[in-house]
């Protein structure tokens, strides 16, 4: 069993950095890392409270993981779960929660209570709305080993029929708006609602350890305040609810993503680190849209200090800043980026068609996405995945340009660091790879 508050205690006091893979371990193993308080790694972690009065539990992981959950929670204790409380309604922190339940029945144990924010239920509706499209943008975005577990069956199992989720999702029994406290043995839990990565979201004080649950706020890699493919973020709101957990002077912080970390002035250093670097991206950007300039201007313009992107807990190996730049603009500036041209465009096909005729075919798009591509360099990259997408637009069977667009994208997805990047240029590599009667990609 690891020593996960020596081990961040480590990296962080050092500045050390080795791989996402050490702090985010999905091994289904728990950890006391407090008397009576356990972490269990997983997907997302579960984090346990002994109260002497039933189990507190903080999430409850995927639906995939729950049985390795439940079995390391069974080897710890046997107490009783009491409470599940939903730090939000995201699927990797409330699919497992039907595999708690069905203990307690089996066990003839009451049914332990649900809590989240009045939000989640909401969210869970959306989610059944919009099945299909959640499936298909979380198998780009995790693809692809993590496809076969978004819906039911172990890891390495086969999918459930494009289920998006658990089913059925486990509505809350009690929902809360501002704040909300309840007690558990002698244990105190103050519910706090804030909006960050979603607008259900909770933390958790509880003073009796001086320990705070922090959930997604905290996650070991930048934060994930600009996902290209999700629904809106709030990186400036996300910066107060840490700066709030702050000035609990917490002695113990408890994440759903990465390791526990200890110490008062560890954890304060930690916490005003990422509100300084979100409230950098927005200050910065605001300024920018202040002053009459486009997405573009944004994008290209508003860089992160190094000094953020060299602490262990900020790399952009999930998310990364220049996505949130864009989530700043949709937040505060809506979706038209200021160019007037894409305000009512003409079809992708149409503009790539005309490209192709004025350089004179889809052959020397082709060519010239190839020479750029080769030099390596990030902006001729990115010329490279214009052009290369311009030639199978224009000409959607040739296998040429998608035999090129696979490549560029390829080498596009090798080249970037984070999850999101690699996700989406590696689908845009596999479908043409495809198209092009490749099928070793």
């Amino acid at each position: 069993m690891a020593d996960l508050l020596a081990l961040s205690a480590r990296y962080i006091d050092n500045d050390i950095y080795e791989g996402a893979g050490l702090v985010n371990r999905p091994t289904t193993e728990l950890s006391e890392v407090a008397p009576g308080i356990a972490l269990i790694e997983a997907f997302s972690h579960v984090v346990a409270f002994r109260t002497g009065d039933g189990l507190v539990l903080f999430d409850t992981s995927l639906e995939a993981f729950a049985g390795g959950v439940m079995k390391s929670l069974r080897g710890w204790t046997d107490e009783p779960v009491s409470h599940v409380c939903y730090t939000h309604g995201h699927a990797d922190h409330v699919g497992g929660t039907g595999a708690v339940l069905c203990e307690a029945c089996d066990r003839n144990r009451p049914r332990p209570q649900v809590i989240g924010h009045e939000n989640v239920s909401p969210r869970f509706r959306r989610y059944e709305l919009t099945n299909g499209y959640n499936f298909t943008i979380n198998a780009r975005q995790f693809a692809p080993a993590t496809e076969l577990r978004m819906g039911g069956g172990e890891p390495g199992g086969k999918p459930a029929a494009r289920r998006f989720g658990p089913d059925p999702w486990v509505q809350p029994d009690t929902t809360f708006r501002d704040r909300m406290e309840f007690r558990a043995g002698d244990t105190r839990f103050e519910l706090r609602h804030a909006i960050g990565e979603t607008d259900d979201h909770l933390w958790a004080w509880v003073p009796e350890h001086k320990a705070i649950c922090s959930g997604d706020f905290v996650t070991w890699v930048f934060p994930n305040a600009g996902n290209p493919q999700k629904v809106q973020r709030f990186p400036l709101e996300w910066a107060r609810a840490l700066r709030e957990m702050a000035a609990m002077e917490p002695e113990l912080l408890l994440p759903a993503h990465g390791l526990p970390i200890a110490g008062k002035a560890r954890i304060a250093g930690v916490l005003d680190t990422i509100a300084s670097a979100l409230e950098f991206l927005v200050s910065r950007s605001l300024d920018m849209m202040n002053a009459g300039a486009r997405l573009d201007d944004l994008i290209h313009g508003v860089k992160l200090p190094s000094h953020f992107m060299d602490k262990p807990y900020l790399k952009p190996v999930y998310d990364e800043p220049e996505f949130i730049i864009h989530n700043i603009w949709r937040l505060y500036g809506g979706w038209y980026d200021g160019n007037p041209s894409r305000l009512k465009p003409a079809p992708d096909a149409a503009v790539a068609a005309e490209i192709a005729a004025l350089a004179g075919g889809v052959a020397k798009l082709v060519a010239r996405a190839e020479t750029l591509a080769a030099t390596g360099r990030e902006e001729d990259m990115r010329l490279a995945c214009h052009l290369a997408e311009a030639a199978t637009l224009a000409e959607p069977e040739n296998r040429e340009a998608h035999a090129a667009r696979a490549a560029v994208y390829g080498a596009r997805r090798k080249a970037e660091l984070s999850l999101m990047s690699k996700g989406i240029f590696g689908w845009a590599e596999r479908e043409s790879a495809q198209k092009a009667g490749k099928n070793d990609v």
